[in-house]
């Protein structure tokens, strides 16, 4: 999709000017006129956000579709409640409910204006937003989404809040490592280099090390950058077959399953209970499931859909979830009650990642500390070497 900028004019002759997203510009144009606009000018807009765009926090997201579904609840026309809402809303955000406002007074759905501006909302918010605009209505939809995004917001300050002292310990331990590597090894190489003795070879080590650091610093910096990039394009070119290696590393694939079987769950959940059709949720949920190889496996779940398989029976041929998930799920197809069930799965699920994150976070704490209280021993039993190897005049 490309993003034009567009000079339209309203069938009572006023003139308005917008942003709208289509494959080419006739294509747009065709979107303007259906509309009710008449084009005067569409030209392609090179978005400088396209390269790295300014994300809104979770939190940022929730609090605008929770206004959004307070006030349309109350009974409020959309575009009021947007105007009211972007009065609220800060940063990016305000920028995101002033365009979508635009679109839907042109005519837009709210669904589809908000889809127009890049990485504003996920797809599962977008995806809820639509169900319910074609389904059981825009408030509940919104309601739902604000709920699922309150979710990822809490899921996200927990996990921020348990790697804030491993973090705090890492940093602190590089700066100290950095202080010693830089400024006091070269200190003592040079008194220890006037005294002409021959140095223990844990001291030579040490202070070629520190040499390499100190002259080839940079460049081993840009050296590692450039790995890093490449092998970020690289797993983003092949994300799938990384995704499903992944998977098969003990606790690593176990965590990552748990939780994308949460946020599949839970996204089921949501657009089951407001009516939509098993086939359009699950091409949503395939979007949240934020693993390529998960959402793979929910897509072949989709296409045995398709083809009459039930949704239970789709997702355990194809592995999607956990076995957990799909027992529940199995049981829910029974008793009638898949969205609550879906929903107190994910639960449970991410109940289990986040035990296991804890153990994680526990178990990286003891072993940054180890990790540098071991460089601190090493640099200080190589410059005592040093010290004690020096004899006496």
């Amino acid at each position: 999709m490309t993003a034009f900028r567009y000079a339209a004019a309203r069938a009572d002759g006023a003139t308005v000017r917008g942003r709208v997203e289509a494959p080419s510009r006739p294509d747009a144009a065709a979107l303007l006129s259906a509309r009710g606009l008449f084009p005067v000018s569409v030209e392609p807009v090179a978005d400088a956000r396209a390269w790295w765009p300014p994300r809104p926090s979770t939190r940022a997201r929730a609090i605008v579709v929770q206004s959004l579904a307070t006030l349309v609840d109350a009974g409020l026309p959309l575009e009021k409640a947007l105007e009211a809402t972007e009065q609220v809303a800060t940063g990016r955000m305000r920028e995101v409910l002033h365009h979508a406002s635009q679109r839907v007074r042109e005519g837009a759905s709210l669904g589809a204006a908000l889809g127009c501006e890049p990485h504003a909302f996920s797809g599962v918010t977008l995806g809820l937003i639509r169900a319910g605009e074609h389904g059981v209505g825009l408030g509940p939809a919104l309601q739902q989404a604000a709920t699922q995004l309150e979710r990822e917001a809490e899921s996200a300050a927990r996990v921020r809040s348990a790697l804030a002292y491993p973090l705090l310990l890492a940093v602190a331990g590089s700066i100290s490592t950095a202080v010693i590597v830089l400024f006091v090894v070269p200190r003592f190489a040079a008194i220890l280099g006037d005294l002409g003795e021959t140095l223990p070879r844990a001291t030579r080590l040490l202070i070629g090390l520190s040499s390499l650091v100190r002259h080839y610093g940079l460049l081993l910096v840009a050296v590692l950058g450039g790995g890093v990039a490449v092998a970020s394009t690289e797993i983003m070119r092949r994300q799938e077959a990384v995704h499903r290696a992944l998977l098969k590393v003990p606790v690593i694939g176990e965590l990552r399953l748990e939780l994308a079987s949460a946020r599949v769950s839970r996204t089921l959940s949501a657009l089951l209970d407001i009516g939509t059709p098993a086939l359009h949720a699950l091409a949503i949920a395939e979007d949240a499931a934020g693993d390529a190889e998960v959402a793979a496996r929910v897509r072949r779940a989709r296409d045995r859909v398709a083809e009459g398989a039930g949704l239970g029976t789709a997702l355990t041929a194809t592995k999607a979830l956990t076995p957990a998930t799909l027992q529940l799920l199995a049981v829910g197809e029974q008793s009638g009650r898949v969205g609550a069930v879906l929903l107190k799965a994910a639960d449970l699920e991410e109940s289990r990642a986040e035990r296991t994150v804890r153990v994680l976070v526990g178990l990286l704490e003891p072993a940054l500390i180890i990790a540098f209280a071991g460089m601190v021993a090493f640099v200080a039993a190589a410059l005592l070497q040093a010290v004690y190897s020096v004899r006496p005049q």
